[in-house]
């Protein structure tokens, strides 16, 4: 089964694509420190910085040095997290890329293959308030065929600024919502981490997009502008085929509702409560159209369970 995240929200950065080039230019006369390049402007948590190029050869293992500690919680496998970064390559002066231009932070979930290894090892066991310096060897990096400005086997360097972080729980929770809509499929309320079962009926679907509590939890509300951690499940209404499903991959997904392309998704789950579990059927005009997608026909209504673990 091919993963359809990508379609449904904006490629996230780190792992799918990496945005334009910087203009900005770091002094390379600067020495490395401790075997990583130095920070020669912007050193402060918050800052945006500038890095020396590398010296020599770089490191073959990652590292990972801690620039200033914070005093929050330690990160761990599964925690939703909020970063702001600056990427560079070791032989390089020029920033591939960085989120303090846009003045927008990074969310993903640790450890669930959203962005390349090296983040996702390096970051673990580093504190919440902390700005670490990652320099990340090709094998977990972009490896030999690079990507967009990075050159094939290229040695990466990160600065990392850890805004915050939060706990990821394994299923939704809250009172269980009366589903008495015949025509509507029926999703299951258990709570044990394991994806629910959906049962689509055979009549047509709706022409108009649903969105309805499967489990209501009493979480604060989604906003438009939220990154929610979500699981779910995928199917096409006709037939009841599945297309997708993150319970299958091991790995939740992290949705910034800003970034989502699929106009049923985020207009189904903005205003709902975090740690529900959601039903939504979205029509044809609020999926894909018209447009066929991988394995979903054009004109699909589209079927989704998903369980609101967190937001960021």
């Amino acid at each position: 089964m091919r993963r359809i995240a990508g379609l449904l929200v904006a490629p996230l950065l780190l792992l799918s694509a990496v945005a334009c080039g910087s203009d900005d230019k770091a002094s390379d006369s600067a020495s490395s420190k401790n075997g990583v390049p130095a920070i020669t402007a912007g050193a402060k948590f918050g800052e945006k910085p500038t890095l020396s190029k590398g010296e020599g050869a770089p490191p073959k293992e990652l590292k990972t040095e801690v620039i200033s500690e914070g005093d929050g919680a330690k990160l761990k496998n599964g925690d939703a997290i909020q970063v702001n970064y600056l990427g560079q390559a070791w032989d390089s002066t020029k920033p591939f890329d960085n989120s303090f231009d846009r003045k927008t932070p990074f969310d993903l979930t640790l450890g669930a293959g959203m962005v390349i290894q090296g983040w996702d090892k390096g970051l673990v066991g580093q504190k919440v308030g902390s700005r670490v310096e990652l320099v990340i060897p090709p094998d977990l990096g972009y490896g030999e065929q690079g990507q967009g400005d990075i050159k094939p086997n290229a040695t990466l360097v990160f600065v990392v600024d850890i805004l915050k972080a939060t706990q990821v729980p394994s299923s939704a929770k809250g009172s269980a919502v009366a589903q008495d809509d015949i025509d509507l499929p029926k999703v299951g309320t258990k709570t044990d981490g394991k994806a629910p079962t959906v049962t689509i009926p055979k009549s047509d679907p709706p022409k108009k997009l649903v969105s309805n509590y499967v489990l209501e939890s009493d979480g604060p509300v989604i906003k438009d502008s939220d990154s929610v951690v979500v699981n779910y499940v995928g199917l096409i209404w006709k037939g009841a085929k599945k297309f997708d499903s993150t319970y299958e991959q091991g790995k939740t997904q992290t949705f910034p509702l800003s970034q989502v392309t699929l106009k049923g998704l985020k207009n189904g789950l903005v205003g709902k409560k975090v740690g529900s579990r959601v039903l939504l059927v979205i029509p044809p005009d609020q999926a894909f159209g018209d447009q066929a997608q991988q394995t979903i026909p054009k004109n699909s209504t589209l079927v989704f369970a998903v369980d609101v673990l967190a937001k960021v």
